[in-house]
């Protein structure tokens, strides 16, 4: 996911464990731990994503594609990150300090928030079509969800106006919610938001508004229920990703009976769960194929900011073959394509061929050295080989 989700949904279960622990003795003591559980739990939400000072240790573009995403976004090296966390906010923080060594409250929501942060974006992360390996050193497989579009503004406005809400001045909580409103409207009118999605949205916003304004200043319902309905709508994506995937499937299987599908990538249009993009790849014989297009899972109208020309390419399952035992950075780049477009000396994932800033995980096909510091994660498409 992007930052700001991150950040938002941080904020927003910071600010849920507060308001669900005991209140503190002293009205200062209670604020400092308001403060210090939502700075953590908004930065535990993110801390993962410093592996993009990492992405320097390979050659563009294998630096990023094998190194954002890595060894930070683990189960098992979360917990080393969650203690330096810890650690400095106690050093650097001397009121926070304080307060954790007199109250055992703080303490506690300390290690909630820090804890449900580094959950938090690891199981977001989960939900695009990226792809993470949490188990890693024990398992390197990738796992996709294949569910949440990147950036997707149903937990901006769900958990956001809630949180606006609780601001103390009045002038912060009006500016938090003409930025929310204002971030609807350019999605909408760049075509990335159909106006019925833009509707559905200003609905949950009003609903999660109203509720966390009648529960009062340490109430908490508003927020429980955007929460409530962000995992609910990660239900419906999923379901509705499974079913276009079993569609698609079945509409290539017909088309052409004598190949086999390997694999169908879902990237979801935001706040839509009934329209999808979908990249494909199919084996038969020494040819391996790619297609991309768009599903619909109803008759309506999909965004016109994100729906891509349909098209099918197709590759040499003996040409891929070779360059992976021949070249050692095609190997390393084989650890991370999971739709590989071997096309015009290069390699490229074909899921991203659509991106506005071009292909990032281009990687030119050239003589060079064997790169060093390349993670061992699975191959996704071991079955091409």
């Amino acid at each position: 996911m992007d930052n700001i989700t991150h950040s938002i949904i941080g904020f927003g279960v910071g600010e849920v464990v507060h308001r669900s622990l005991p209140a503190e003795a002293e009205p200062q003591s209670q604020r400092v731990r308001h403060r210090l559980l939502l700075v953590a739990c908004a930065l535990a939400s993110n801390f993962p994503d410093l592996d993009l000072f990492l992405t320097k240790l390979l050659p563009a573009p294998l630096g990023y594609l094998l190194h954002h995403r890595g060894h930070t976004h683990t189960a098992l090296w979360a917990i080393p990150q969650a203690l330096l966390l810890a650690g400095l906010l106690w050093l650097l923080w001397p009121s926070a300090r304080a307060l954790l060594k007199a109250s055992r409250p703080a303490r506690l929501g300390l290690a909630l928030s820090i804890a449900l942060g580094f959950a938090l974006h690891l199981a977001m992360d989960f939900t695009n079509s990226y792809g993470v390996h949490p188990w890693y050193p024990f398992d390197g497989r990738w796992f996709y969800g294949d569910m949440i579009f990147i950036i997707e503004p149903l937990f901006w406005v769900a958990i956001g106006v809630p949180m606006a809400l609780i601001m103390r001045w009045r002038i912060l909580r009006l500016a938090g919610l003409v930025a929310l409103f204002a971030a609807l409207v350019f999605f909408a009118a760049r075509g990335y938001l159909g106006w019925p999605s833009f509707a559905a949205l200003l609905l949950i916003a009003l609903i999660c508004g109203a509720a966390q304004w009648r529960a009062g200043p340490q109430g908490r319902a508003g927020l429980l229920l955007a929460l409530g309905i962000s995992l609910a709508f990660i239900g419906v994506q999923h379901m509705t990703s499974q079913a276009g995937r079993a569609q698609i499937t079945a509409t290539l299987e017909a088309a052409s009976p004598g190949t086999r599908v390997l694999d169908v990538a879902m990237t979801a249009f935001p706040s839509q769960p009934l329209c999808w993009s979908y990249v494909s790849i199919e084996t038969d014989g020494g040819q391996y194929r790619l297609q991309r297009g768009i599903t619909r899972l109803a008759e309506v109208t999909c965004p016109a900011g994100l729906t891509v020309e349909p098209q099918t390419l197709t590759g040499s399952l003996q040409e891929l073959r070779a360059l992976k035992a021949s070249d050692c950075n095609v190997d390393a780049w084989l650890r991370f394509g999971r739709m590989p477009l071997l096309q015009d000396g290069a390699l490229s994932d074909y899921r991203f061929a659509t991106t506005p800033r071009g292909n990032f995980t281009t990687l030119h096909i050239a003589p060079a050295p064997c790169p060093a510091n390349v993670p061992t994660w699975t191959y996704p498409r071991a079955d091409l080989f």
